[in-house]
C-alpha cells in the first residue's frame, strides 16, 4: 500500500472550504491553508490511503485504507473541543454497536480514525417508507443505555449552542419569527433541558438521518455526535418530525418512535419536537428553501 493521498482527491475544494467559513467564521480559512501538512502527517503516522473525500459539516471527512487494507473514515476538524468531545462519546460507545467505532484520536490535530461503515448509506438518502424503522429503534435504545462519561457538558448548553448558532447562521431571520415565538422556542427547550429527573445520558446531539448509516444486516449505526450529558429523549426529535414530512401529523411520528422504541416517554418527545420546531424548521429551509413541511414545524412551536 502507498501512504498519503490517491491521484484526484481534492484535499479541499471550493465549497467544503465555504462550508467550513459559514460554519466557524472566516479566521477558518488559516486551518484550511495548513490542512495539506496536517493530513500529510497524519497518512503517514497512522499509515492510511486516502481515497475519497466524504460529506462533512465540521470538518474535511476522507474515506481510505489502512496498512491491513480495511476501510477506515479519517475526520479532520478545526476545532480541537469537537475532536475531544466525540472521541469521548465513541469510547463510551464501544461495544454497544451504537456508533462507529474509533480506531486513534489525536484531539490536538482534530483527528479522529473511524472504522468505516458498509454499505454506509446514510438513511437521510431512503425515502421515508422504507425506513428501517426497528433497527432505528434498537439504535435509540443502545444510544440512551450508556452514561454519560465525566468531561461533557449539558444539554442546556447544547440547546443554547443549537439556538446561538442557527442567529449566527441567519437561519432564524430568514424564516421571519415573531421574536416572542422565538423566546417562547428557546425557553420551552431550556426547561425541558434542565428539568430531566434520570440520570444523565449519554445524548448523540445531532441523531438526524443523515447521521444514522446502513450498517448492513438490518442494522445502523450513529456517526458524527455532538455529544453532551441529559435527557436521551432529545435524540428522538429528528425521527418523530420524519411523518409530518410526509403529511402525517406530530402524533404519528411520536407513535411510530415509541412503538419500537418503548423506553421513550411519547409526552416528553412532544414536547421536544415542539421546542425545537423552529430549529427543524431552519435546517429544512437551508436545505430546501420555504417548503410547506417548514410551515408545518412552524406551526408545531409553542406559544
Amino acid at each position: 500500500m502507498t501512504e498519503g493521498m490517491a491521484p484526484g482527491v481534492p484535499v479541499l475544494d471550493d465549497a467544503a472550504r465555504e462550508r467550513l467559513v459559514d460554519r466557524f467564521g472566516p479566521e477558518v480559512r488559516a486551518w484550511c491553508a495548513e490542512l495539506p501538512d496536517r493530513l500529510a502527517r497524519l497518512t503517514h503516522r497512522w499509515r492510511l490511503r486516502v481515497e475519497s473525500a466524504l460529506p462533512g459539516g465540521t470538518g474535511r471527512t476522507f474515506g481510505g485504507t489502512d496498512a491491513g487494507g480495511r476501510f477506515v473514515v479519517l475526520k479532520l476538524t478545526p476545532d480541537p473541543d469537537i475532536a475531544t468531545t466525540e472521541a469521548t462519546a465513541l469510547r463510551a460507545w464501544t461495544g454497544s454497536g451504537a456508533a462507529a467505532d474509533l480506531l486513534a484520536a489525536d484531539p490536538a490535530e482534530g483527528a479522529l480514525l473511524l472504522a468505516g461503515v458498509r454499505p454506509g448509506t446514510p438513511l437521510a438518502e431512503l425515502p421515508g417508507r422504507e425506513l428501517p424503522w426497528p433497527a432505528v429503534g434498537a439504535l435509540l435504545t443502545r444510544l440512551r443505555a450508556v452514561r454519560a462519561p465525566a468531561g461533557l457538558g449539558s444539554l442546556v448548553e447544547r440547546v443554547d449552542a443549537m439556538f446561538a448558532l442557527a442567529r449566527r447562521r441567519g437561519i432564524l431571520e430568514s424564516l421571519a419569527l415573531d421574536p416572542a415565538l422565538l423566546e417562547a422556542s428557546v425557553a420551552a427547550a431550556r426547561a425541558l433541558a434542565e428539568d430531566h429527573a434520570g440520570r444523565p445520558a449519554l445524548v448523540h446531539g445531532d441523531l438526524h438521518p443523515g447521521n444514522v448509516l446502513d450498517a448492513g444486516a438490518g442494522t445502523v449505526v450513529a456517526i458524527d455526535p455532538r455529544p453532551c450529558a441529559g435527557d436521551p429523549t432529545f435524540d428522538a426529535v429528528d425521527w418523530a418530525v420524519l411523518p409530518v414530512r410526509d403529511g402525517g401529523t406530530l402524533a404519528d411520528g411520536v407513535a411510530a418512535v415509541c412503538r419500537v422504541a418503548p423506553a421513550v416517554d411519547p409526552n416528553r418527545l412532544t414536547r421536544w419536537c415542539r421546542a425545537i420546531a423552529v430549529l427543524v424548521a431552519g435546517a429544512e429551509l437551508r436545505k430546501h428553501g420555504r417548503t410547506p413541511y417548514v410551515d408545518t414545524l412552524l406551526a408545531l412551536a409553542p406559544r
